[in-house]
């Protein structure tokens, strides 16, 4: 069942991505999108989808509506910070590696997590293994594993649970 709506998952991003690309008032484009789409879905490329590891609920809809809210906060917030430490006359910088650990058990909520970490200036996923998590951080300001976790991935963490656990 997992793979079956990973498969329609990825028939719709596929067939949605062919209708963008193309001329959708041509019912020509149409068919031949849906067949290039269904075939691809189809077949068996991957072994296995992490789309399949998505929620779909409206409850999931809401997690993803809020969850991109919430990093595009933190994407606009990180860059300000960034800017002010770049145009800071002793550019107040205290680089370093640190730790951080997961809740999230499946490969798209971890996927999602580091891409969100790395996306956001100042923090980059360099490493993962298993649930933890090491990035480097333009300004450490927490050593602690429990700290760090919070300062970095409090927000994107509770919100990605409610569509990919």
């Amino acid at each position: 069942m997992k793979d079956l709506k990973g498969r329609a998952l990825r028939f719709v991003l596929l067939y949605g991505a062919w209708l963008v690309l193309t001329d959708p008032g041509k019912r020509d484009e149409w068919i031949a999108g849906g067949i290039v789409a269904l075939l691809a879905a189809a077949l068996p490329l991957f072994p296995r989808t992490v789309l399949g590891d998505l929620k779909l609920s409206p409850k999931a809809l809401v997690g993803m509506i809020v969850y991109f809210a919430v990093f595009m906060k933190a994407l606009v917030m990180s860059n300000l910070d960034v800017a002010w430490r770049v145009v800071h006359p002793r550019m107040p910088i205290n680089p370093g590696i640190v730790a951080i650990r997961t809740r999230l058990a499946t490969p798209l909520g971890r996927l999602l997590l580091a891409n969100s970490i790395t996306l956001t200036p100042g923090t980059i996923t360099v490493e993962t293994k298993g649930d933890t998590f090491f990035i480097h951080w333009i300004n450490v300001s927490e050593r602690d594993v429990e700290a760090a976790t919070k300062a970095i991935v409090g927000g994107f963490e509770k919100r990605l649970e409610v569509f990919c656990g």
